[in-house]
């Protein structure tokens, strides 16, 4: 078998596209980088998503900081750790999604102004350490479910994203559990 013949049964084969073809619509529109024809999601869409979940990343951070700093009595060390522990998991979040962002030829919206209307999650502070466990654990709910939502969005037509968001959603729901056990710990209730 030719190389010829070889393209040719992989263009009528398990290999969708014709490789002559997929070298000459790479060289097309290069000024786009990552973004090809193969792109199926509507991109001001999805940059709008995903400015969404980077507002609501920066405010979980900003939350899970204040309540690093504000969390006081004899049950906080521990507790302040894993706040700590999540606002810095939260900010790689919110990294991974301004990244992702870039590659979709957007750009991040990191204006302070309106990040609360943007974002999914609120910005509660608690005033006990208890409230405080219950905010960031309602907060890790609206994410999961955002998230989930926005998995569902993307699905085929925008893999990477799907994948992205799919890693960031396991690491909310390990976030959502961490926050039950540290409720019913400092809670005392079942």
């Amino acid at each position: 078998m030719t190389c010829g013949d070889y393209v040719r049964h992989m263009a009528n084969g398990p290999f969708m596209t014709d490789i002559q073809e997929l070298r000459r619509r790479a060289r097309q529109h290069i000024e786009e980088g990552a973004m090809t024809e193969g792109y199926k999601v509507d991109r001001t869409q999805a940059v709008k998503l995903l400015n969404e979940a980077l507002a609501t990343e920066i405010v979980c951070v900003l939350r899970y900081k204040r309540h690093y700093y504000a969390a006081t009595g004899l049950s906080s060390e521990g507790v302040k750790a894993e706040f700590l522990q999540h606002a810095n998991e939260e900010q790689q979040h919110a990294d991974q999604i301004s990244e992702r962002i870039t590659q979709l030829g957007g750009e991040p919206n990191l204006n302070p102004e309106g990040m609360l209307s943007r974002s999914h999650s609120e910005y509660v502070e608690g005033d006990s350490l208890v409230d405080m466990i219950k905010e960031d654990l309602v907060a890790e709910r609206i994410a999961i479910e955002s998230y989930s939502e926005m998995v569902r969005f993307f699905g085929d037509g925008d893999p990477t994203s799907r994948r992205m968001l799919e890693e960031i959603l396991a690491k909310e729901e390990e976030h959502a559990n961490d926050m039950a056990d540290l409720l019913r710990r400092v809670d005392g209730k079942p």
